[in-house]
């Protein structure tokens, strides 16, 4: 193995002794080649990594307690430094900007022909221009209303009061009054009257009736919308509605809005859409999981997806990708029977002669 440095091969020095020509050099020397030492080097102790050295030599034993009595009297003893008080000075030149003089309308060459008629404008003319540019930042409610609706201003101007408007009342829906039992009887006798199921906002309907209900819709051949919005219901509650879908050939709006069901209870619902494709309107936003998560949003676009019947989806979705994807499909879904039904009335247009 051959050892180099800068290109010189070190074997002729493997015959010095080292020792012996330390041996002959003087203190003086010694500290010099002490002090060319690497500082870097961790197998030296911090002592010898330093070129500082102190030669003097100890006074005595460490005594802690004298030496902390020493640094306080010396401390004490020695005078404070004078400090000059802190005074604000502004050295240099102060920039100070050209003021520019202020030319005329004549002078700047920019005067138009509005601006004869925007001085000579009354304040309610004023108003009704900031309602039409859509300044609504400078009117009032009932003014910019007024202006915009070309009614009379009763207090006009910008600084003009606005005057309250009378509160509109309206009306509380009525409750709900449909019989969970009695639609449930209808959908087993598979009564070819009963063609939209509404159990919106029925907040009492338990478990089991949820189960008869359910068992009952997956024979029925004639309903084609069933909506339980806002129903209190969770995934316990909708876990048969899944055997239901798969089963019935003849909804074709599902609604299940406004519930407590998660994102994984969702997929299940539109795997069973998919077996009989039949639905093509399925919404199911604002349940309690508002955030159903990269994977789960993923796979209903990929269920939507493999659905060609299918129109419309209401679901949050807030992943870009899954988002874009369900929306494209669905839209192909809508051009494709659009056109179908064009090409079929076509066919059907009888031929003119």
């Amino acid at each position: 193995m051959t050892t180099n440095l800068f290109g010189k091969d070190l074997k002729q020095y493997d015959d010095i002794d080292v020792d012996a020509i330390l041996e002959t050099l003087t203190k003086e020397e010694l500290d010099e080649l002490n002090s060319e030492l690497d500082p870097d080097n961790a197998t030296l102790p911090a002592s010898d990594r330093t070129k500082y050295n102190i030669d003097k030599a100890p006074t005595g034993p460490y005594d802690r307690e004298a030496l902390l009595d020493f640094i306080e009297k010396k401390a004490l003893e020695d005078p404070d430094w004078d400090t000059k008080p802190y005074v604000k000075e502004i050295r240099g030149k102060i920039f100070k900007a050209k003021e520019q003089p202020k030319l005329t309308e004549e002078e700047s060459g920019i005067s138009t022909e509005f601006d004869e008629i925007l001085n000579n404008a009354s304040e309610e003319e004023l108003v009704d221009l900031a309602a039409i540019l859509g300044f609504t930042g400078m009117l009032n409610q009932v003014q910019y209303h007024s202006a915009y609706e070309n009614k009379e201003q009763i207090c006009g101007g910008f600084k003009g009061l606005a005057k309250y408007q009378e509160l509109k009342v309206v009306p509380n829906e009525p409750p709900n009054d449909t019989d969970v039992e009695a639609s449930r009887q209808k959908l087993e006798d598979d009564d070819p009257d009963l063609k939209d199921l509404n159990i919106n906002n029925i907040k009492n309907i338990s478990e089991e009736r949820f189960e008869g209900l359910f068992n009952a819709l997956k024979n029925n051949t004639h309903l084609k919308s069933f909506t339980m919005a806002n129903t209190k219901a969770s995934d316990r509650h909708v876990k048969a509605l899944v055997a239901a879908l798969e089963g019935n050939k003849s909804l074709e709006t599902v609604n299940v809005e406004s519930n407590f069901l998660s994102g994984e209870m969702i997929v299940q619902l539109l795997e069973a859409i998919n077996v009989n494709k039949s639905v093509k309107n399925f919404r199911a936003t604002n349940q309690r999981q508002s955030v159903l998560g990269v994977k789960t949003e993923m796979r209903l676009a990929r269920l939507i997806e493999d659905n060609d019947s299918i129109l419309t989806v209401n679901i949050d979705f807030d992943i870009r990708n899954a988002r874009i994807r369900a929306h494209e499909h669905l839209q192909k879904n809508s051009d494709r029977q659009l056109r179908q039904k064009r090409v079929g009335a076509s066919e059907d247009r009888e031929p003119s002669i």
